[in-house]
């Protein structure tokens, strides 16, 4: 296949967050929308929560519980299930769907992802996907305990986790690369037990790089996997300023986050 474009804006933002960061995911995919140019974001967390679109996070989570441990939490704009953040590094992808070509979105995902194959495999690790390995595909409201046909799996379970949001011209992909896990501070915050132990992540797996050596490491794995020119930049004046607007009126609130209500 064809390389899927010439040049990426490349975003290293800090340590953020739940509503920052995806205050900053929905400004930097109406910049794409808006100027053609597509992104790759890899950013960090504070001890955080993210959920999927259309989580009922109240059946999931004990809110009290996670306000009193002061754990920031938001819901993304993408579907799938309650995921830990904090020991964790993400990505955010965003670009024209015609980069893709004819790709279905399944075959798009697996497309995509193989820069994390690719990422995995550089560190000496034996990547797969999930319906390489014949798992059995199974849903669940906590993110690391389900199973897709393209979720990556080292040592046949599961390792991370992907999803994406189409619209009418554009493509969305995040996903997080699990360093470690403070089963500790997040398993008390769900209703049920979320065998957050199960987690498997790098730190399990016997590697200690640092996370910016890990960074490091994708970005070379993205440009070597896509052919393609990352050029380092930083978030505009107005970015900041559509992101701010963004936290404030919509992931930090009740109506968004736990209600769901499009805002």
């Amino acid at each position: 296949m064809q390389k899927i474009i010439k040049k990426f804006r490349l975003l290293d933002t800090p340590v953020a967050n739940a509503s920052y960061n995806m205050a900053v995911d929905e400004v930097l995919l109406q910049s794409s929308i808006d100027s053609g140019i597509p992104i790759l974001r890899i950013y960090e967390w504070e001890n955080a929560l993210s959920f999927g679109r259309f989580n009922k996070i109240h059946e999931i989570l004990d809110l009290t519980t996670v306000d009193l441990n002061k754990i920031s939490y938001a819901r993304r704009l993408t579907g799938g299930g309650v995921l830990v953040h904090g020991g964790d590094i993400s990505y955010s992808l965003i670009m024209p769907k015609t980069a893709l070509h004819d790709l279905s979105p399944k075959e798009s995902y697996r497309y995509l992802c193989s820069f994390l194959i690719n990422f995995y495999k550089k560190l000496g690790l034996e990547p797969k996907f999930a319906q390489d390995e014949n798992l059995h595909i199974s849903k669940s409201n906590i993110c690391t305990a389900s199973n897709e046909p393209y979720d990556i799996t080292i040592n046949a379970k599961k390792i991370g986790g992907n999803a994406q949001r189409y619209s009418k011209k554009t493509l969305f992909q995040h996903g997080s690369i699990p360093l470690s896990v403070d089963t500790k501070l997040f398993e008390k915050l769900f209703l049920e037990n979320a065998h957050l132990e199960d987690i498997n992540t790098l730190e399990k797996l016997g590697l200690s790089s640092s996370k910016d050596e890990l960074k490091k490491l994708m970005i070379h794995s993205f440009i070597e996997s896509f052919n393609v020119e990352l050029i380092d930049d930083t978030l505009t004046e107005q970015e900041f300023q559509k992101i701010d607007k963004l936290q404030k009126t919509k992931y930090d609130t009740y109506r968004w986050n736990i209600d769901a209500i499009q805002l």
